[in-house]
């Protein structure tokens, strides 16, 4: 199969892009790929490291008010689709996958009005602008969470539901695949604790998160409060000295129960090995929660396009599955609050565990390719 990817801007749709090639190559080793992203994107980085042919466009979003911005930018999403189709004309993709951000919709739209098969995949609970504009225009509409129905229903109003109209499909986010097969058990070797001590991993992701490590700092002070847990902060790498040398007069109760890490490199195995995790609520982090079925804090970052993560959080503490702090109510003694909460109640933890399971998908890179298939197979015919 010839696969085109796009999407970027962030990890959150590169990575889902990324799967999803992982998962056509494990099934179809001959098949080939082609990434195009942003020329000034994350992905402009990382693809080409994995070994993807890569092709950039330039272009920018638009802003939610009038402004000579959105001018230029609709000039540089009508020169990207023109640069789109001669590199899909050249590619001769069987399907073109979409998973978001700006450079996204130049390049599914081009493969549409070439009538190429189009897949696009929504990470987020409340759609992208990207996705909201391409899934009128998409083959087939793939979402991590089940709320996103209600909204790509409202989108897709009117088209029809068999060849040629839009299909829509709760797939999961393909990022869970992978997590879905970590090993506990490296998990804990990693961290150097037995098998079975119960921990709580407290990271605001790869770069790491002000608030959560001023909270986590602040809480130190009531951890030997629970004697029987250890406490993982990854801080992001430049956040790490402050706070390891903010936390150095730790109580002696401590040593050897808090281990304060800048990075972790094999995060799914050691998610698969927490009893508890605090973290913001980006998708792909949460695709892999649920994928190990591991109860969560989320403080959903206020600082991201239209508050995506708040919905994502709200989603899985509807379902039982997380708890919910926002930013603006975050302090240490409260934090710990809620981590004591349920660290001393395993009845919930293991309630909240279930429920986290119950949402996870780990299927759902197999799912998005065998629709892939299904998409190609009936458009087959129509491109000899």
């Amino acid at each position: 199969m010839r696969v085109v990817l796009t999407g970027g801007g962030t990890g959150g749709h590169i990575y889902p892009a990324l799967a999803i090639g992982q998962e056509v190559l494990a099934r179809e080793p001959d098949s080939e790929l082609l990434y195009i992203g942003n020329v000034r994107g994350l992905e402009s980085r990382v693809v080409p490291q994995r070994g993807i042919r890569f092709e950039a466009l330039d272009v920018t979003g638009f802003r939610r008010s009038l402004s000579w911005h959105n001018v230029r930018a609709v000039w540089r999403f009508l020169a990207g689709v023109r640069r789109a189709k001669g590199l899909l004309r050249e590619f001769r993709p069987d399907i073109v996958v979409g998973t978001g951000g700006y450079v996204c919709g130049p390049v599914v739209y081009a493969a549409a009005r070439l009538g190429i098969p189009t897949l696009i995949h929504e990470q987020n609970v409340v759609p992208g602008l990207a996705n909201r504009f391409l899934a009128r225009h998409a083959r087939a509409v793939a979402y991590s969470f089940a709320d996103s129905e209600a909204h790509f229903r409202r989108l897709t109003a009117g088209r029809g539901r068999g060849k040629g109209g839009v299909r829509l499909l709760h797939s999961g986010n393909p990022c869970a695949s992978a997590a879905a097969a970590a090993s506990p058990e490296r998990g804990f070797a990693s961290l150097g604790f037995a098998p079975g001590t119960p921990f709580v991993l407290v990271v605001g992701g790869s770069g790491g998160a002000k608030a959560i490590n001023e909270a986590a700092a602040a809480m130190v002070p009531f951890l030997d409060r629970l004697p029987d847990v250890r406490f993982v902060f990854v801080t992001g790498e430049k956040y790490f000295e402050e706070i390891s040398a903010g936390v150095g007069g730790s109580p002696p109760a401590l040593e050897g129960r808090l281990k304060i890490l800048p990075y972790i490199h094999n995060m799914p195995e050691v998610l698969a090995a927490a009893s508890l995790v605090v973290s913001r609520a980006g998708a792909s982090f949460l695709s892999e929660i649920t994928a190990v079925g591991v109860p969560a804090i989320l403080i959903p970052s206020p600082n991201v396009t239209g508050n995506h993560q708040q919905p994502n959080a709200e989603s899985l503490a509807r379902k039982g599955a997380a708890i919910m702090i926002l930013e603006r109510d975050l302090t240490g003694e409260a934090l710990f609050g809620q981590i004591a909460g349920i660290m001393r109640d395993p009845d919930r933890r293991r309630s909240m565990a279930a429920a986290s399971r119950a949402l996870g998908k780990p299927e759902a890179a197999a799912l998005i390719y065998e629709e892939m298939r299904r998409l190609t197979a009936i458009a087959a015919p129509n491109r000899q």
